[in-house]
Order: C-alpha cells, then structure tokens, then sequence
C-alpha cells in the first residue's frame, strides 16, 4: 500500500479531530483491540490491516461514546461483504495521513471515469479547490483492495472556506447531469462539518441544510453558506 500513495504524510493528531480524517493505527493497539473482539475473528483483511499501513477513517460519534478516544471506521470490499466496522481508539495510538486528492487517485478509477474526473479536477482549480474522494476510490487508492463495481458512485469531499460559491455547485451539477455515475459528495468546512452539495444548492434561500459534525448532525441557516459569487 505504501507504495501507491507517494504523497502520504504523517503527522502526530493534536487533540481534534474532524469527520473524514485519515489515521493510522499503531498495529500492537490494533492487534489489542483486535484481540477483544472475537466476534470480527474470522473476517478477513482485519489481522493484518494496520500492520499493512492501511488507514481508518475518522467518523461521526454515535450516543454513548465519549470525547476520550476518537470515533473511527473501516469499510470492507464489497466481496467481502461490504461489512462497516467501527471502533473508537485513544488519540496516542493514532497517526495522521493525508489523503489523496481527486487527480492523484484518478489511477485507481475506472477508465470511463476519466472524462468526469478530469472535468471534476479542472472545476476544483477555477475555484482554486483540491476535492478528494471518500467511498470506494479512496479506499480503493489507499488499500489495493477491490472496492468500486460497475454501480459505484464517485464520492468526493470539497475542502473549503464559507460563502460556498453557486457557480462551484452549479458546476457540480453539470458535471452530474452527464456523468457515467453518481455524483456525491459533501463541501467539507475547516472544522469538519459537512454539507451534502446537491442539498446545499437546491435549498432555498431562507431555508436550511443539513450538517454533518464530528458530535452529531444540525440544521444550519443556508443564507451565510452560499454566495452568488462566482469564479
């Protein structure tokens, strides 16, 4: 795995942590954890997962779960059951890892994609943006394993300061209408809240949009999330 993301970097989490953040799991904390579950005994890929530098993905803290250990999961390839499995681990046993952005995971994607990957990548530089994928691109570049079928969407995530221009999701919108195959996604805010796009731009004005947090969901005021702005 190492050796298909040349780009990874990895850094010590400080003591926040946002929805769909990247980490690597220390692999003698990972066996430990491992060890409690018999139930996750015969699924295969989990025993040597961290060993093998594949990540976890930081997600959304469900009731009950404290804020002493960081909310995490993994999905499983689809022939494997597509099985998603969640833990929560303490912070110190965690590094960090960049994902890859949209352009360097295209490699990894279908070749039919290639077109609306690249419409994808051009938009993001008008807007001065680098979307990145989530769903089975991701996990597909970052563990070599099989995720994406011939039904998968491309799921991307857009990292970026509010107002959210229209003509970025008007784009998007474009872009989706001809695509080979679902577009989804959210615009990822700088403190991990996430805004499905398609959701936040057919809102009305003085409507609201659903967030995703690392805590919990809301509803938030549409008006100061969206600018009329364009590139």
């Amino acid at each position: 795995m190492g050796q298909t993301l040349q780009t990874t970097i990895e850094s010590r989490l400080p003591g926040t942590h946002s929805r769909q953040d990247l980490v690597r799991v220390d692999p003698h904390a990972w066996a430990a954890w491992l060890r409690s579950r018999d139930d996750l005994a015969a699924v295969p890929h989990l025993a040597g997962w961290a060993e093998a530098g594949r990540p976890l993905i930081v997600r959304r803290r469900v009731p009950g779960e404290g804020a002493e250990t960081v909310p995490l999961g993994l999905p499983l390839p689809p022939a494997d059951g597509k099985r998603r499995i969640g833990l929560a681990l303490p912070a110190e046993h965690l590094t960090r890892m960049d994902g890859p952005s949209l352009a360097e995971a295209a490699a990894h994607a279908p070749a039919a994609w290639g077109g609306t990957i690249a419409a994808l990548v051009a938009l993001g530089e008008r807007y001065d943006l680098h979307p990145r994928p989530f769903g089975g691109l991701l996990w597909q570049t970052v563990t070599g394993l099989r995720y994406l079928t011939a039904t998968s969407d491309l799921d991307l995530l857009w990292p970026c300061q509010v107002p959210i221009p229209t003509g970025l999701l008007d784009g998007l919108a474009i872009i989706a209408d001809i695509a080979p195959m679902r577009l989804d996604g959210e615009m990822l805010l700088p403190d991990g809240t996430g805004l499905h796009w398609r959701e936040l731009r057919d809102a009305p004005e003085g409507g609201t949009v659903l967030a995703k947090g690392l805590d919990g969901l809301a509803m938030r005021a549409v008006a100061p999330l969206r600018t009329r702005t364009t590139a």
